[in-house]
């Protein structure tokens, strides 16, 4: 091979090295990328009504009573968010327990009092000072369980939203076949739940 052949190989390699040199440059001035003030992308959140969450409807949401927010509430939207419990619990007259018990009628139920099923010595303690399970006692059970009965062996980590409680406090409410009367939404709070002492 001649010094000629060699020549142009060199000057291939070397154009080739400069066009790829050239859309580098090429392509950082025409995308050109300014690192944000901020990182990560503003997530807006719809509400049902389709408007964006803000805090003030939140704040508005955890200000009304128990009575309140249970009248508002939607049996079906419950059923939904008690699609979380359904690994440990069954819902249906007669079912069969499962890592928890069967929540069948558990409105007005005693505490730690299903058949069949062996509580933890947290819950069988709560059911000596609670003679049943009382909407309230409900709300505040699934906002944190190990918060309202430290010991309790229900590993389920809770609900935050004060709307998903309402919705399945009333869908628990729904199993039964004579379900307990709702506290009127313009009770107060003491009314609302029947002391529990």
């Amino acid at each position: 091979m001649d010094s000629f052949e060699l020549n142009k190989i060199a000057g291939a390699v070397l154009l080739s090295l400069l066009v790829i040199m050239a859309l580098g440059v090429t392509s950082d001035i025409i995308f050109d990328s300014h690192k944000p003030e901020v990182p990560g992308y503003p997530i807006a959140v719809a509400s049902a009504d389709g408007a964006g969450e803000g805090a003030q409807p939140a704040e508005e949401e955890e200000q009304l009573s128990l009575a309140q927010m249970l009248a508002k509430a939607d049996a079906g939207k419950g059923e939904k968010v008690a699609k979380k419990c359904v690994a440990c619990h069954t819902f249906e007259e007669g079912g069969a327990n499962k890592v928890g018990p069967n929540l069948w009628g558990v409105v007005g139920r005693v505490p730690a009092g299903h058949e069949g099923f062996k509580y933890s010595s947290a819950m069988i303690a709560f059911a000596e000072e609670h003679p049943e399970w009382t909407f309230e006692q409900i709300g505040e059970f699934v906002t944190k369980p190990k918060d309202h009965i430290p010991g309790t062996a229900m590993s389920f980590a809770g609900l935050s939203k004060a709307d998903d409680r309402a919705d399945l406090i009333v869908y628990l409410h729904t199993l039964d076949e004579n379900p307990k009367p709702l506290p009127e939404p313009d009770a107060t709070p003491a009314e609302a739940a029947p002391a529990d002492q």
